[in-house]
């Protein structure tokens, strides 16, 4: 780390934190059942919209055989988790997903 950071700046960006939800997904046992793409699209379909509206801040799907995507979400977790029961991957038993309360910095973003 080449980048000196001091105390003040750590309780300065403290003082901006926001409560946000991390929604993880993880792949379930159908995951390969018969009509599993259309209902992924579904879900995809789902969470952009999801994104558009502001629910989801950030979208990151996962390239990996058990995790498959990371959600970080603008509502409270318990809202979070009923948003994700809906899920059509969820329903169908393709995916699980854990719901956790967290703090973010506004602002924040992936680079473009």
């Amino acid at each position: 780390m080449s980048t000196t950071v001091t105390d003040e700046q750590i309780q300065a960006l403290a003082a901006t934190a926001k409560p946000y939800s991390v929604a993880l997904l993880q792949w379930g046992p159908e995951r390969t059942m018969d009509g599993a793409d259309a209902i992924e699209l579904e879900h995809q379909r789902r969470m952009v919209s999801l994104r558009a509206e502001g629910t989801i801040a950030v979208l990151c799907p996962v390239a990996s055989d058990t995790l498959a995507g990371v959600a970080i979400m603008t509502v409270p977790a318990e809202e979070a988790a009923e948003i994700m029961a809906g899920d059509p991957c969820v329903r169908a038993g393709m995916m699980r997903f854990e719901v956790h309360p967290c703090h973010g910095f506004p602002g924040d973003a992936l680079p473009a």
